[in-house]
């Protein structure tokens, strides 16, 4: 039985992708990197008939919480992301904002996350995996049959890791060591491009180890 609602915004501006995770019965939501374009964000909870709870930043490059602060001023929403990437949300130049336009206020944390961390949303639990990489916090999120990867895995690619805080041989350890022994269903729902599966990646993505 299916206990979740998974509304995906295309987030254009900046070419990502933004998730909202409804509980399908206490209609409780988490915003998953909400990069820009907060009205759309907005308008889509409201359809949703669903109230924000939490906003979730796999990792703290603008791209993924440039609409942080208006969307948590307007819903109430918490702020949540892990303590390694904690100061990038007022940090222009860490979040890369520069590269957006945008003025590098990300809003404030309100919890801060570590690896093997529980995210309790209505019924629904959100676990936190810390795959550190494309950033020093970079985090993925496992909830139901679900595999939230922010920039850490893409369809038959990974996040770049010359940015900074970027690090290529501690990002491939996060796919070994974090990834690899996860159910081959999931469902790989990464922070930019289209959806995957996790065992398709597995078996076809060439920065997984063979």
């Amino acid at each position: 039985m299916i206990n979740y609602e998974l509304h995906i915004i295309k987030l254009i501006r900046t070419c990502s992708n933004c998730y909202i995770l409804v509980d399908a019965a206490s209609r409780e939501a988490a915003i998953i990197d909400p990069g820009c374009n907060a009205e759309q964000i907005l308008e889509e909870l409201e359809q949703a008939n669903a109230k924000a709870r939490y906003i979730i930043n796999t990792h703290g490059h603008w791209d993924h919480i440039g609409a942080n602060l208006e969307v948590a001023e307007k819903t109430g929403a918490s702020i949540l992301i892990h303590r390694l990437d904690q100061p990038m949300l007022s940090d222009a130049n860490c979040s890369l904002a520069f590269l957006f336009r945008g003025d590098g206020k990300g809003g404030e944390a309100s919890r801060l996350l570590e690896d093997g961390d529980s995210i309790e949303l209505g019924g629904l639990n959100i676990r936190v995996i810390h795959t550190p990489g494309h950033t020093p916090g970079g985090i993925c999120l496992i909830c139901e049959d679900l595999l939230f990867t922010g920039d850490t895995l893409f369809n038959l690619s990974v996040g770049r890791t010359d940015l900074y805080g970027g690090d290529h041989e501690t990002l491939m350890s996060s796919l070994t060591d974090k990834l690899t022994g996860l159910d081959d269903e999931l469902k790989v729902l990464p922070g930019h491009g289209s959806a995957s599966e996790l065992g398709y990646e597995k078996t076809h993505n060439p920065y997984f180890p063979k």
